[in-house]
């Protein structure tokens, strides 16, 4: 299941426009390259939630193979969302991703290996200062709220990938807000076996700020992920889109994308990334900038 029924509120006003799923990496949906994965992985069915305009995430479901669309008239939570699609699925474990982050995690054998522990639930988890804020010990989840903010334990971030068993979910009440985190965090102070994955050495990047999100094009197109993450064909740093319009001299700086855009002659542009739709001016300079359709 891919969670992509958040508000997206860090990214105003950009999320007005879009959810956070449909934002382009390199001029292509992030929604796509994260079904792409998990259908990759071996996922023969996945369950796409939405609320935050469910139209447009419904529309881009629509034409990919074994792929379904959940909409949610009120925000359920992560567990919400999993209990409401639990008859949904086959009874095997569940692979269950966020929306919102771009990794190169091996999905594969992260349910290979939750298949062969024993656990009820897997969570892929790195060393990722930001974001440390779950307790583990001996491979083991042991609290995600350590006391006081205090830990005398290894403290590591959550990827926003996890397997769970169906049977989990079922402690979940129906048609009801939840957040899954509060489950887990009952399940591991009980002494469940939930168990952390270290993925370390992955790439991961969530865009939920529009730094995030730039960052994210800088690194890719600086060649940081290496063979790890094939690129599509570039000029210098920049992906250009074919069907975009570009005028005579545009100066393209650093790093950038370029979807079905038109830009105007005597534009600058460095470390940019330009959506579909938009429309640059004659004569602008833009550094470190999102730039969209115009904003209603």
């Amino acid at each position: 299941m891919l969670l992509a029924a958040g508000l997206g509120t860090r990214l105003r006003p950009y999320t007005f426009l879009r959810p956070k799923p449909l934002f382009p990496v390199l001029n292509r949906s992030l929604l796509y390259i994260l079904v792409e994965m998990l259908q990759q992985a071996g996922c023969t069915k996945t369950i796409v939630n939405g609320h935050h305009l469910g139209h447009l995430i419904k529309g881009a479901v629509g034409p990919l193979p074994d792929v379904s669309f959940q909409y949610e008239p009120d925000i359920l939570g992560t567990g919400g969302s999993l209990r409401q699609a639990l008859g949904e699925f086959s009874g095997e474990p569940i692979l269950v991703m966020n929306g919102d982050i771009f990794h190169t995690v091996d999905l594969r054998a992260l349910y290979s290996q939750h298949v062969d522990s024993g656990n009820i639930i897997t969570m892929a988890m790195h060393d990722y200062h930001r974001f440390n804020t779950v307790e583990v010990q001996d491979g083991r989840v042991v609290s995600f709220r350590p006391s006081n903010g205090y830990s005398d334990k290894e403290l590591l971030a959550f990827s926003g990938i996890h397997i769970v068993e169906p049977d989990v979910l079922k402690e979940i009440p129906y048609g009801q807000f939840y957040h899954i985190i509060d489950l887990y965090e009952h399940l591991a102070r009980s002494g469940k076996k939930i168990g952390c994955v270290r993925v370390d050495g992955s790439y991961w990047r969530d865009i939920g700020t529009p730094e995030d999100y730039l960052q994210l094009h800088g690194e890719l197109l600086s060649g940081k992920l290496g063979d790890a993450y094939p690129l599509p064909e570039l000029r210098e740093k920049w992906v250009v889109s074919h069907q975009a319009r570009l005028a005579d001299n545009v100066g393209l700086a650093g790093w950038g994308a370029i979807g079905n855009a038109e830009i105007d002659t005597d534009v600058s542009l460095k470390n940019c990334v330009v959506w579909d739709g938009a429309r640059v001016e004659k004569g602008t300079r833009l550094e470190n900038t999102i730039v969209t359709e115009p904003l209603q």
